[in-house]
């Protein structure tokens, strides 16, 4: 998938010590993909079902960009 990260997203993922590596896996592999207003959310459960990290992507820009991620214990809240 091609995609690309926003100054944004990149600042968030380091402050909620979220890795490029689990995002980009999410990105390829997502339990879910939902839609929340006009964005795409991609998100999977980890850490051994303790959370659940949720992406929220532009699509309708050319490449598609990850706006914002984050980690949250609210699973069944989002799923």
């Amino acid at each position: 998938m091609n995609f690309i990260f926003s100054k944004h997203a990149l600042e968030q993922m380091e402050l909620r010590n979220i890795s490029r590596s689990v995002v980009e896996e999410i990105m390829e592999n997502p339990e879910q993909i939902k839609i929340e207003e006009d964005n795409k959310v991609y998100q999977a459960v980890v850490e051994k079902g303790r959370f659940l990290i949720r992406i929220f992507v532009n699509d309708k820009k050319t490449p598609k960009t990850v706006i914002t991620v984050y980690k949250t214990s609210k699973i069944n809240k989002y799923l």
